[in-house]
């Protein structure tokens, strides 16, 4: 019941959400950032660092029930599933850092490819969000990330959150089959009971919170 406890974790949590250190394309977080802004990360993705993520996220959602909270827990959950697990449904270590000899090429976009890709309206609606501006934040790219809060900036923009999350999740799909078509940082695929189990706790803890049968079958 400490406020100034709370504030100092509101404030982390909320960065780190925001920042480009979290994958907001496919879910999950990348292995640490390398500035004071959570901006440019390392962008290796561990297992463990993103199943203790998960945990403590959910933490946060039950204690404060912020939906932002949850919506990084089910993105991170979905980023493992969906990219990080084997046939026999355990899970791998890592991704690596780099494709192509280039570290975060893999994660990054040019603003001129994402209005291509997503169209004029949709193409600057998704660079206003995710702080995409010619020239870009990082080697002449862009990290993604968010500048504000999605509450602020649909009030800014005159839409209703619940619309803005629809039409950024299209966007989204869209640009995910893209990105998966680029050359993918190597996975490490070794299977580490320890990691696995720190995966497994999260991932039964969140299906009991938040009554996803589909994570407790997975675990």
């Amino acid at each position: 019941g400490k406020p100034e406890a709370l504030r100092m974790v509101e404030e982390t949590l909320r960065a780190m959400a925001r920042g480009g250190i979290y994958d907001h394309l496919g879910g999950g977080f990348h292995r640490y950032s390398t500035d004071a802004q959570w901006l440019v990360p390392h962008f290796e993705k561990m297992l463990y660092d993103n199943a203790l993520m998960v945990r403590l996220y959910l933490h946060a959602y039950q204690a404060l029930g912020r939906p932002e909270y949850r919506r990084v827990v089910e993105e991170t959950v979905e980023y493992v599933l969906r990219d990080m697990r084997d046939s026999s449904g355990a899970f791998y270590t890592a991704l690596d850092a780099d494709s192509e000899g280039v570290e975060g090429i893999f994660y990054t976009w040019k603003r001129s490819e994402l209005i291509e890709v997503l169209g004029q309206e949709a193409g600057e609606l998704f660079c206003k969000v995710y702080g995409v501006k010619e020239g870009g934040n990082f080697e002449g790219a862009s990290i993604l990330f968010l500048p504000q809060e999605l509450p602020r900036l649909a009030e800014e923009l005159g839409i209703v959150e619940g619309d803005l999350l629809e039409k950024l999740m299209e966007s989204k799909a869209k640009l995910l089959t893209l990105r998966n078509q680029r050359v993918w940082p190597l996975r490490d695929e070794k299977v580490l009971t320890g990691w696995n189990a720190l995966m497994l706790g999260s991932l039964a803890e969140a299906a009991s919170v938040l009554g996803r049968a589909d994570y407790l079958e997975a675990a």
